[in-house]
């Protein structure tokens, strides 16, 4: 499998704020809970979003330079049988290429960057 440039990583604005203050990301409720950071690639992210996040607003998306990852990050089977990006360190925030606000509709709709649709 060849690996992407960039990966995504959706967080509420508190995460993300606490995130930026301290350089690094432990992640969500439920990446705390599993043990490692929750990753979707591109084509993967509409259903995550739709899946996890219906009706939530002010949640940040974030995409991630995958080289900066290192070998932290795996690809393991998850939704569906396909591969999805989870890595097990905190994410050091200088691997974010950049960040912007989204909200997902109660349908699961999500009105997505240009460069992801």
């Amino acid at each position: 499998m060849q690996q992407p440039e960039l990966i995504y990583k959706i967080a509420d604005r508190a995460v993300y704020e606490a995130a930026l203050a301290s350089g690094q990301m432990r992640g969500m409720p439920v990446d705390l809970a599993d043990g490692f950071v929750h990753f979707s690639s591109a084509g993967q992210l509409r259903g995550t979003l739709a899946r996890h996040f219906a009706g939530q607003s002010g949640l940040m998306l974030l995409a991630v330079r995958v080289d900066a990852l290192g070998e932290a990050l795996r690809w393991e089977v998850s939704r569906g049988g396909d591969l999805f990006p989870h890595l097990y360190a905190p994410l050091p925030m200088q691997a974010v290429a950049w960040t912007t606000e989204i909200s997902v509709a109660a349908n699961g709709d999500a009105v997505l960057p240009e460069a992801l649709r």
